[in-house]
């Protein structure tokens, strides 16, 4: 884990052995799949806190849904939900990410005890909120954006979708570089859902090699999403409600999780906790294998205990389409 400031949060990019997992609280009566179930303070709390003890690694804290048609919410009302909550989880010795778009509200929830900043707009959708981040020495998670949903599907047209959200992730970055984050405290996000397709979010999880050549850590965020209820429904059928896509969140999680991710987002912790130790165990047995001298006395890791591969619960306790989506 990264060292703590003299103020008492994390200075720098958490790392884990493993790809991590970043449970989801929207505080928040609309989001797309779980609005209003954690809309008070006290509740909120409590399920990030269940999150932690399902296996989530950090917990990531919203107010403001980016669902297409979504209506923003002011600034106060943004601070009220978002803050309280933050600062109690963090007082729970929680690693905190803040969900937000406004460099106050990024600010404020920093010096509750946030540990970094997810930015849906990669900082485009408030200009003072690359120099907040920059000045509080805070990481950074930049998304690909093309602007606001309120109209639906803004922008989601691609003639290369690959090279396209690589080209403009890459410009965002240089923008968050520029303005003083420093490059060891930037996360990227494809934006899977926010202007995209469900042929261009599954196109993005394929080549998420593409997304590693950025030279930063990489934070995918599939869960319950739209791509994923067409990918069930099939041609003919009818996509399932978005509470009933965690298993297919799971199975894009383990395929995150070994091609590398840093950490993915989801709202489910449990079954994507599991996905990950499955996946990080084929990847210790395959580390095996292929490392030179495998075969000798001592070397051996059984695939059933690789690194990492208890829950963040367990460490701690031992040590003491329709039109594109910008789900949160």
């Amino acid at each position: 884990m990264s060292k703590q400031s003299g103020r008492g949060r994390v200075v720098g990019l958490p790392e884990w052995d493993r790809c991590a997992v970043m449970g989801v609280v929207n505080v928040t009566p609309d989001s797309f799949s779980d609005g209003g179930h954690w809309f008070d303070t006290t509740a909120a709390v409590k399920h990030g806190l269940q999150l932690v003890a399902e296996g989530a690694d950090l917990v990531d804290v919203g107010g403001e849904s980016t669902r297409p048609g979504a209506t923003r919410v002011d600034e106060a009302e943004e601070l009220r939900r978002v803050v309280p909550v933050v600062r109690g989880l963090a007082s729970e010795g929680v690693v905190v990410s803040v969900d937000t778009m406004r460099a106050t509200v990024a600010a404020q929830a920093l010096a509750a005890g946030a540990a970094l900043v997810n930015d849906v707009s990669g900082g485009l959708a408030d200009p003072a909120m690359i120099p907040t981040v920059a000045d509080a020495g805070a990481p950074f998670v930049v998304m690909h954006w093309r602007g606001f949903l309120e109209g639906g599907n803004v922008k989601g047209v691609y003639a290369d979708v690959l090279a396209e959200v690589v080209d403009e992730l890459h410009a965002r970055v240089d923008a968050v570089l520029a303005g003083g984050v420093a490059p060891d405290r930037i996360v990227v996000d494809p934006g899977l859902g926010f202007s995209k397709e469900a042929d261009h979010d599954l196109m993005l999880l394929a080549h998420l090699d593409r997304l590693h050549a950025l030279g930063h850590p990489l934070l995918v965020a599939a869960s319950r999403k739209r791509f994923l209820g067409r990918v069930l429904a099939g041609p003919q059928g009818a996509p399932p409600p978005a509470r009933e896509r965690d298993a297919a969140t799971a199975a894009v999680s383990a395929l995150a999780a070994q091609a590398g991710a840093w950490a993915v987002r989801v709202h489910e912790v449990r079954a994507t906790a599991d996905a990950v130790r499955v996946a990080r165990a084929v990847e210790g047995a395959r580390e095996e294998h292929d490392a030179p001298g495998a075969g000798a006395p001592g070397r051996a890791r059984t695939a059933a205990n690789p690194p990492g591969a208890g829950s963040t619960a367990e460490a701690r306790t031992q040590s003491g389409t329709p039109r594109a989506e910008g789900a949160r």
